[in-house]
């Protein structure tokens, strides 16, 4: 049996670039179907306030208007208003609060942009003009926005604004351990709100033809949408198809559900015709979920060697006027997966409380919560050598985790790394030993001169679980479904590579399904970081398990018993038997045994990968202008093996 060798340092040309290069990618405004009516989404100006007026009679009565509706037609159609959230468990074991999020709001607006009625029509302009005879009037509610518990509440459920209240780890042995230090550092830490601004905007069409419902939007996966689709709809499972195509950026910010999916395919449902709906720009910009935004109170304690010997973080974040999907976990469980980042801390816990407030909702956004604890733990890191006097490169050294694997303050269990060799290669690529002399020349200029330095480590998330599934197709190629979804990381070009490199099929004769309810029975989507690690895995798996079916088939043809695939082809010892993986298809296909070219295999990976890394940025600044020029930044990762060096460097 042959094992793919990856980490080739090969060139690989990106299957996917010649279309989207040549304007021939397929994006949802792309393959909107002909004669499909458009939906804009009457949105509130205000971030607080009790509805008191919204009549849409004269909105209806406009031409080319076929729907407005607000949250109670949507009720009175059958569609379950409360989108879906994930709570955590507070420390006192209660679950965090659970404020419904409706797909239009009920009655009280709570963050301006929240989608306040829905309007369907034969064009953008005549939606647009019919949503400026809409009468809405809101009276304001007091408006809170302060990264802190208090004021009044937004929600019923949440007293005092809390959404959340979790912890983990022994916080009195933390504090105990704090005490007895010999040196003890304090520093808070800032993260500002960002929002994602993917290059194509968010974006779906609805259909819904003899009975079945199919939503096709530019998303990170299918199949929890396609879950809320039937729950929020009353539909059968198997009555939905869910489609991605070509997407256009996603970075957490579109894998999860919006109201406007759901109101758009109740649209497409009510009337049985397309409806299409694009936010523009400054729409996104209100209403996409938004990352980050959580202040860190944070302490930690050295001994008199300057090794760490506790850190204790205490961290609100906001979590806008609702739970979005996965918001509860983000500042909280997966914050802490990284939380002392890769230092050797004996004690550590950490306490996170989430708030709300009258902002757009928070959720995942590049890493989701661990850059949030990595930046933390470093700015600590930085700030403790500057109050010790210590050099930064040698604290942090000395603190490492250097026995593997080693079991961290949150039960992450980090099997390898060598974060020693790591750093000695960032230094010497960053000439950090040159510095001083770079750095007097700079003043004898009237210039400032600094060398930043960050130490991250990753803990890949998501579903552990994935699914792949090879056809070996009757014209002679193979066709390989997969679970996940690119958003622009190169997927068909890395997971057909990996099964060519598994089975010797060439790669222009391997064609990937990916983004389709209809034609893979399940998946993960992508997010956390998962796609290549679960999806490698599953699809190595599923092509080890065809290979072994045909080993079977052959030994039975050839009235042998020592068939092996190596050098990817079937062969038997002391014969002249020989045949490629497509060759030996065709044979079974050829006797009848069609059953043996079509295997799903479904894999669950043991442990998290803990990918690592080193980044020096050196700047000059202009004190009088302030202007500042980055002189040279400097990243040294450690990946493992590379399944394509190409699209590494891309990203």
């Amino acid at each position: 049996m042959e094992r793919a060798k990856f980490g080739s340092s090969q060139p690989l040309l990106r299957r996917e670039d010649p279309r989207f290069l040549t304007g021939q990618g397929r994006y949802v405004a792309d393959i909107v179907p002909v004669g499909a009516l458009h939906a804009l989404f009457l949105r509130s100006p205000v971030a607080h306030g009790r509805i008191t007026r919204l009549d849409l009679a004269p909105a209806r009565a406009m031409p080319g208007v076929h729907l407005a509706l607000a949250a109670a037609d949507m009720a009175g159609m059958g569609v379950d208003l409360a989108m879906r959230h994930n709570q955590v468990t507070n420390r006192d074991g209660s679950k965090g609060a659970a404020p419904e999020r409706p797909i239009l709001a009920r009655d009280v607006v709570r963050f301006a942009g929240e989608g306040v009625a829905v309007i369907v029509a034969d064009s953008l302009d005549a939606a647009r003009d019919a949503a400026e005879l809409v009468e809405l009037d809101i009276d304001d509610l007091p408006v809170w926005l302060d990264r802190s518990l208090g004021g009044e509440p937004i929600h019923a459920e949440a007293p005092a604004n809390c959404a959340y209240d979790w912890g983990m780890g022994d916080a009195g042995r933390v504090g105990a351990a704090l005490e007895a230090a010999v040196h003890r550092v304090t520093l808070q830490v800032v993260h500002n709100r960002v929002m994602a601004n993917a290059i194509e905007p968010r974006g779906c069409f609805a259909e819904f033809a003899e009975g079945r419902l199919h939503l096709c939007v530019n998303g990170q996966g299918v199949w929890a949408i396609r879950r809320d689709l039937a729950r929020q709809l009353g539909l059968a499972a198997d009555a939905i198809r869910v489609t991605n195509p070509d997407v256009g950026g996603g970075f957490g910010m579109k894998a999860m559900g919006y109201p406007e999916y759901i109101v758009t395919a109740a649209c497409a449902r009510a009337l049985g015709r397309p409806v299409a709906w694009m936010a523009e720009r400054g729409e996104g910009m209100m209403t996409d979920n938004a990352g980050r935004d959580l202040v860190a109170q944070v302490e930690m304690g050295f001994d008199q060697n300057l090794k760490i010997t506790a850190y204790h973080v205490d961290l609100v974040s906001n979590l806008g006027a609702y739970n979005s999907e996965e918001g509860q976990i983000i500042q909280s469980e997966l914050f802490a997966k990284v939380l002392t980042g890769v230092y050797d801390i004996p004690n550590a816990a950490m306490r996170a409380v989430g708030v709300y407030t009258n902002t757009c909702p928070v959720d995942a956004y590049r890493g989701a919560g661990r850059p949030e604890a990595i930046l933390t733990i470093e700015r600590m890191m930085d700030h403790a050598a500057r109050v010790l006097g210590a050099d930064p490169f040698t604290l942090r050294s000395q603190n490492f985790i250097r026995s593997f694997p080693y079991t961290t303050a949150t039960d992450e269990v980090i099997d390898v790394g060598d974060f020693d060799r790591v750093l000695a290669r960032a230094r010497a690529e960053a000439d950090v030993a040159g510095f001083a002399a770079r750095k007097a020349r700079s003043a004898a200029k009237g210039l400032l001169r600094g060398q930043g330095l960050g130490i991250y480590i990753e803990a890949i998330l998501g579903d552990p679980d994935e699914t792949a599934r090879i056809t070996l197709d009757s014209d002679g190629g193979a066709t390989l479904y997969v679970g996940t979804q690119s958003n622009g990381q190169g997927h068909e070009t890395v997971f057909p590579r990996l099964l060519a490199a598994q089975t010797g099929i060439p790669e222009d004769q391997i064609r990937m399904v990916q983004g389709d309810s209809d034609r893979i029975a399940k998946g993960g989507g992508t997010g956390g970081s998962r796609s290549v690690t679960v999806q490698s895995t599953a699809t190595r798996a599923t092509a080890i398990a065809m290979i072994d079916g045909l080993v079977d088939f052959l030994n039975a043809e050839w009235g042998v018993q020592d068939v092996a695939f190596a050098d990817h082809a079937f062969g038997a010892p002391g014969t002249n038997h020989r045949l490629t993986m497509l060759e030996a298809a065709a044979l079974a296909r050829a006797k009848g045994r069609v059953d043996l070219l079509d295997v799903a295999q479904t894999t669950e990976i043991a442990g998290r990968s803990y990918p690592n890394g080193v980044h020096i940025c050196e700047v000059e600044i202009d004190p009088d202008t302030g202007a500042l020029t980055m002189d040279c930044y400097t990243v040294v990762d450690d990946f493992g093996n590379l399944v394509a060096p190409a699209l590494v460097m891309g990203q």
